[in-house]
């Protein structure tokens, strides 16, 4: 197949893809000039049993446990026809904040079903796209021929729904995923229609790991537009290159603060600003990674008009890359001692393998051994079988058994997995899974302007998580 994108949503559990699941999935595949090719995929996911969903999610999208275990398919089916149909060479998988929330959601579940976690979004030339920043670049630089909505509070606002209202697209169901591949696929229409340099370039680079490295090690000023930046309402500024981490992220300095005010900056003052524990002061500092399509574009991008959008003009932006010339090594050494420091301080400590995906990369030989799990014959699917180097996928067979064919456990297995259900979901008093489920839905049902079809969501979500309770917690 030639390239394509795949434009894709989900609808999920809850908002955490460590311990939240998938429960819709819908996508088109486009060509490049956003034409749609063949049908649509849609279907929902079956919710395991060892997964409480959040009761918040559920009322957002409308879809309930009970109806993914009616009409779903389990995540074992999913994701063969994910690996096999969708996941295809030279696909561009293409989504709305998918980087940060989609894409994870897709690793954590490939991870739980003995797929390699990230081959299905760089392997055989294929990539993924977030078309959130582009939204963001486009309205910050580029804003002519698109009508811009802003919020109650006249500040600028990004949502899907906002924007497809704002310019007549129609939108039918927002929160339901079809529905919103849909609507997504007018809007990139849209911004190709009216901005086709701009997005033309932003689609080239972005979802190209080693073009954005390139770019950043080039050592120019870039304009960068990101959802955390706080230092102006368009979320763009212009960064320069600092140094690199040993994990693929770049240093990178925020020209649209001063330099001079952070040279002489001890570290401990400088890591409070890092740590947001200094409100006062914006950080100057970013770590991108490459590999999460940032939205970069060159320093020639900005006209009069566009300075005036971000508010910050090329005549600022060289002087304090001027400035920073001169103190660029001391505040770079400082940068990466601050954030060396703050990575080693992560605790990885986790209550399930599930949590476990980005402790470390499968080795050759377990990859290689991931089909034998996928293509065994359920009925004779062994978890006391320990057949791998990693640990991890060992004590994940009991769990890909139980969740996708649970009928097929015999009584040891069944008890063992229980016990990981109990252990999992309800032990640890008031801090554990179900307390926290219970509390979320007590104040929920508080809710006196709720709808009527929302307290059924909610009467549905409470019998489902009563109907998966151990029988000695009934």
């Amino acid at each position: 197949m030639s390239e394509s994108y795949f434009f894709y949503d989900l609808e999920t559990s809850g908002l955490n893809p460590k311990e939240s699941r998938i429960m819709q999935f819908a996508g088109q595949r486009t060509d490049a000039n956003l034409k749609s090719i063949g049908q649509p995929y849609n279907f929902l996911v079956k919710l395991a049993n060892d997964s409480l969903p959040s009761p918040q999610a559920i009322m957002v999208t409308g879809i309930t446990p009970q109806m993914t275990l009616a009409d779903g398919i389990s995540e074992a089916e999913f994701l063969k026809i994910f690996n096999q149909q969708i996941s295809v060479p030279q696909t561009t998988f293409v989504g709305y904040n998918n980087v940060r929330f989609d894409d994870e959601f897709m690793r954590y579940t490939n991870y739980r079903n003995f797929y390699d976690p990230y081959e299905w979004h760089y392997k055989d030339d294929r990539k993924r796209w977030d078309l959130l920043d582009v939204i963001r670049m486009t309205r910050s630089l580029r804003p002519e021929g698109i009508n811009w909505p802003t919020g109650d509070d006249n500040i600028s606002t990004n949502k899907l729904t906002d924007i497809t209202g704002a310019n007549n697209i129609e939108h039918q169901a927002a929160h339901d995923a079809m529905s919103d591949v849909v609507a997504l696929i007018e809007v990139a229409k849209l911004i190709k229609k009216h901005q086709p340099k701009l997005f033309s370039y932003l689609g080239a680079n972005m979802p190209n790991k080693n073009s954005i490295v390139k770019l950043l090690h080039e050592g120019m000023p870039l304009v960068y537009t990101f959802g955390g930046y706080s230092a102006h309402p368009q979320k763009t500024t212009a960064i320069i290159y600092l140094a690199d981490f040993e994990d693929g992220g770049i240093l990178v300095y925020d020209l649209r603060q001063d330099p001079l005010v952070f040279a002489d900056m001890s570290i401990d003052k400088l890591k409070a600003i890092i740590n947001r524990e200094d409100e006062a002061t914006s950080t100057p500092f970013f770590v991108i990674k490459p590999n999460k399509c940032p939205a970069l574009a060159p320093l020639s991008v900005l006209d009069e008009s566009s300075e005036l959008s971000i508010g910050l003009n090329k005549t600022t932006i060289n002087q304090h890359l001027a400035d920073l010339k001169k103190y660029d090594h001391e505040l770079s050494t400082k940068a990466l001692k601050i954030f060396n420091g703050i990575y080693s301080d992560r605790n990885f400590d986790s209550d399930s393998v599930d949590f476990e995906l980005y402790d470390k990369f499968f080795d050759k030989s377990d990859s290689a051994k991931l089909t034998k799990i996928r293509d065994a014959d359920p009925k004779l699917l062994s978890p006391s079988e320990h057949i791998f180097n990693d640990n991890r996928l060992n004590r994940l067979i009991l769990l890909y058994k139980a969740r996708n064919y649970p009928k097929y456990l015999n009584s040891e297995e069944m008890n063992e997995y229980e016990a990981y259900r109990q252990k999992l979901l309800f032990d640890g008093g008031p801090s554990s899974r179900l307390s926290k489920f219970v509390t979320e839905l007590a104040s929920l049902e508080k809710d006196s302007s709720l709808t009527q079809n929302q307290r059924y969501l909610l009467e549905e979500i409470k019998l489902y998580v009563e109907s998966i309770l151990p029988s000695d917690l009934d």
